[in-house]
């Protein structure tokens, strides 16, 4: 298929991209009115479900008051949320930075970062996603990947995640020699930020998984040397990996957390940074956090809504829960199976590999492709998500359609 239809590029993924008819609840309908139980949530966005009532009702009631304020004003849909927001964190983080998404969001903490330590290093993860812009695509994407669009931002380096699946070596093992390899380039005092995500890679499609104690480790290390620590919840942040934010699996106080996607469940264009005021007060004029839409009172209203439904129902404890039944499933069914390895995951954020050579010993690398494709033709919507098998339904997906979706993504496999 052409990568340009209807006059939009369109990003080249597979080849059974869709024309959207009606979203609701877990479920897609295309324009031939083909439905499909949604395994993706928009890669984490709409947590509560596709065309949430509640938040679109929200979005409504909002439109009828105001839309839009300057960004040298505060609207009282600006002020409630904010309010709320960082009372749902640690009180250290007291502060929120305005954005529209993910990108900007990433980009802001970056700036923070260089202007609070003065130093210009940032230290991220090859293989890892933090948006599109130079900056943000610096920090995950390989030189390979970008060669087109290079240079990026200088300063930037790349170390290998700390992956805890398929080594032969313990996960303490793992902790400890990443941890060297952390402390040789921060022990030079010229790294203003480590940016990660909070301990599982949700955005590049390999959904890599740290050790135990991996952001504890980095909290600790980033304090020793003067460094700040980065956290970027952008796809893990709203009840998704089985706690309202990841940084909660451990506890870990961060300086900046980034957030998006799910913040508002699809209905608006918002992102946030939210720090800690006495780290940034005296530095704001020079990382400069404007943005002309970001946290509109639309927006904001919708967020809001959003954080109330996920604070209210507790949706994070359903994201385990379901998480877990989703996990068991697969282990009763496919265990053992060449193409399903390394099953792993936090919540209702799932993933295992595929063989990467077929029975005859011949590349295999296109299977995921394979799998999705027919899963999709069988009425189930999934990401692809290149190097694994990538499960992230909507977090209010029913048991009936989780083990519908499953059994259809089981049979698939098994039918190779």
């Amino acid at each position: 298929m052409d990568m340009i239809k209807h006059n939009i590029v369109y990003n080249p993924v597979v080849d059974w991209r869709f024309d959207l008819g009606k979203a609701e609840g877990s479920y897609l309908w295309d324009k031939e009115g083909k439905k499909y139980i949604d395994f993706s949530s928009g890669w984490n966005t709409t947590n509560l479900g596709w065309n949430n009532p509640e938040v679109n009702e929200a979005v409504a009631a909002q439109s009828k008051k105001n839309v839009y304020a300057p960004m040298w004003t505060a609207d009282e849909a600006q002020i409630e949320y904010a309010q709320a927001l960082t009372n749902a964190f640690p009180q250290q983080l007291d502060c929120v930075c305005r954005a529209t998404g993910g990108t900007e969001a990433n980009e802001m903490a970056l700036k923070i970062a260089r202007a609070v330590t003065g130093r210009q290093q940032i230290v991220s993860f090859a293989h890892t996603y933090h948006g599109q812009s130079f900056g943000t695509l610096a920090l995950g994407f390989i030189p390979a990947y970008v060669k087109a669009i290079a240079p990026l931002v200088p300063e930037f380096i790349q170390l290998d995640y700390p992956n805890a699946y398929g080594s032969k070596e313990s996960e303490q093992t793992i902790l400890n020699t990443f941890i060297e390899k952390l402390e040789e380039v921060l022990k030079t005092e010229k790294v203003a930020a480590v940016f990660t995500e909070p301990g599982l890679i949700t955005g590049w499609g390999s959904m890599l998984v740290a050790p135990k104690g991996y952001l504890t480790a980095v909290r600790k290390l980033t304090e020793k040397y003067g460094t700040l620590l980065v956290v970027d919840e952008v796809g893990s942040g709203f009840s998704r990996t089985g706690k309202l934010f990841g940084i909660e699996h451990e506890n870990v106080v961060p300086d900046i957390v980034t957030l998006a996607k799910g913040i508002s469940n699809g209905a608006a264009a918002i992102g946030a940074v939210v720090t800690k005021s006495a780290l940034v007060e005296e530095h704001a004029g020079a990382f400069k956090p404007t943005a002309t839409f970001g946290w509109t009172p639309l927006a904001c209203a919708t967020a809001l809504k959003t954080l109330q439904i996920h604070q209210r129902d507790k949706v994070w404890e359903e994201a385990e829960r379901k998480g877990q039944l989703v996990k068991s499933m697969l282990m009763s069914e496919l265990d053992g199976n060449p193409n399903m390895k390394n099953l792993r995951g936090w919540g209702l954020e799932v993933a295992f590999d595929i063989s990467q050579e077929n029975k005859d010993g011949e590349d295999n690398s296109d299977l995921s492709t394979t799998i999705i494709s027919k899963c999709f033709e069988s009425g189930l919507h999934m990401a692809d998500a290149g190097d694994c098998i990538q499960i992230m339904p909507p977090l209010t997906t029913s048991d009936s359609d989780l083990e519908e979706g499953i059994t259809t993504l089981i049979n698939v496999i098994k039918n190779l």
